[in-house]
């Protein structure tokens, strides 16, 4: 199957992302495995989507598709268990749910369904794809011929070695222990954000809302995609004109492009 580019959903104002109406798409062929996205944006600034895994299914990669990327990348389990390794070094790594796995530009890397329930991973990749960083960068890369999962220079000195094959590591797994967490917003209004990821080209963060919060009023300098990950929210955009008051729910998505007004808060039901 030869490689072609996946949708490039984009939008021009705010934008409630229903996850019933988010482009479907299947990425993959016979031999890299194949895997079920759900794109939720995909513009010039930014790309999120989920991907799923059946229990007990995989992707690696094939001559058409190959998992080297030119991007920063962050995959957030959202339920299932994933094993994510790299091929090239052999490092490997478990990751569930509430931990993310965070990787930079010229990382190879498989990742594999190893829990009971099906793999659903919640993927945040920048520079985007329309930037050239994904399928056609992939390509550009010589083909990883030899693959391997184990670190054998390890044997004979584990736990001894662990600080030195730690600083080595291409991937990062990120729970909640590892956060970068922040008070944002006016006096009063304080929200805790936790930071998984800031790099110069993507900035990851978990809003954790009590029941009844609401955020100030506030606007980023970069364009904006929130996932709902648990519960509902409201999201209300000031500025916008026609409807500003959008009712999100578990598992749908809202794009907003750079220094847009919006307040957030928890839906109580």
């Amino acid at each position: 199957m030869a490689y072609k580019p996946s949708p490039r959903p984009t939008f021009s104002e705010p934008t409630h992302l229903r996850y019933e109406a988010v482009t479907r798409h299947l990425w993959g062929d016979p031999e890299a495995g194949e895997v079920a996205d759900w794109i939720y944006v995909s513009s010039d600034k930014i790309h999120q989507l989920i991907f799923g895994l059946a229990s007990g299914r995989a992707f690696r990669h094939s001559s058409e598709f190959r998992t080297i990327f030119g991007a920063d990348l962050v995959y957030y389990v959202l339920s299932g268990v994933m094993v994510i390794a790299n091929p090239q070094t052999g490092e490997v790594h478990r990751v569930v749910p509430g931990q993310a796995a965070f990787f930079r530009r010229d990382t190879w890397h498989h990742a594999f369904s190893y829990g009971d329930e099906p793999l659903r991973v919640l993927e945040f990749f920048a520079p985007p794809p329309s930037q050239g960083t994904s399928g056609a960068y992939a390509r550009t890369k010589p083909l990883l011929e030899q693959v391997r999962y184990t670190q054998d220079e390890a044997l004979g000195q584990w736990p001894m070695a662990r600080e030195a094959l730690t600083r080595a590591q291409t991937i990062h797994v990120v729970g909640d222990a590892d956060l970068l967490w922040r008070l944002e917003g006016d006096r009063g209004e304080e929200t805790l954000v936790g930071l998984l990821v800031a790099t110069e080209h993507l900035t990851v963060g978990k809003v954790v809302l009590r029941p009844g919060q609401r955020t100030s009023v506030h606007r980023h300098g970069g364009d904006e995609s929130l996932y709902v990950v648990d519960g509902a929210l409201n999201v209300f955009c000031p500025e916008k004109e026609g409807q500003q008051w959008f009712e999100l729910r578990r598992q749908d998505g809202f794009y907003l492009a750079r220094r847009t007004n919006i307040t957030i808060s928890p839906t109580n039901r």
